[in-house]
């Protein structure tokens, strides 16, 4: 049975967050940010899920923290999501660059 070598979690993560960034970066539709953002996050657990299983002492620790970070980044979109509804009711559109002032 082979192993994957670290480098591939870590490349993988790496592609990940350069896509997030990107995302988050230059896109206008608000949904687009928040997903990017999410990829962002995913590409830091991949890491600490690696470091865990390959790192000096191998042990659980770097998934529970992984596991606490994905309960985090549910509670983020939920409010993300829930703000994004407010401002679309009040202003109908999701474009970044319309969101300069919290009163219009």
């Amino acid at each position: 049975m082979s192993t994957v070598p670290i480098s591939a979690y870590l490349t993988l993560a790496l592609v990940l967050f350069c896509i997030g960034l990107y995302g988050a970066l230059t896109k206008r539709n608000t949904v687009i940010v928040l997903i990017s953002i999410e990829l962002m996050l995913n590409a830091g657990n991949i890491n600490l899920v690696a470091f865990s299983k390959f790192g000096m002492m191998p042990s659980i620790d770097g998934q529970v923290f992984a596991l606490f970070a994905i309960a985090v980044a549910a509670a983020e979109v939920a409010v993300g999501l829930a703000i994004l509804i407010a401002i679309y009711r009040t202003r109908k559109t999701v474009n970044v660059d319309e969101f300069d002032a919290l009163k219009h």
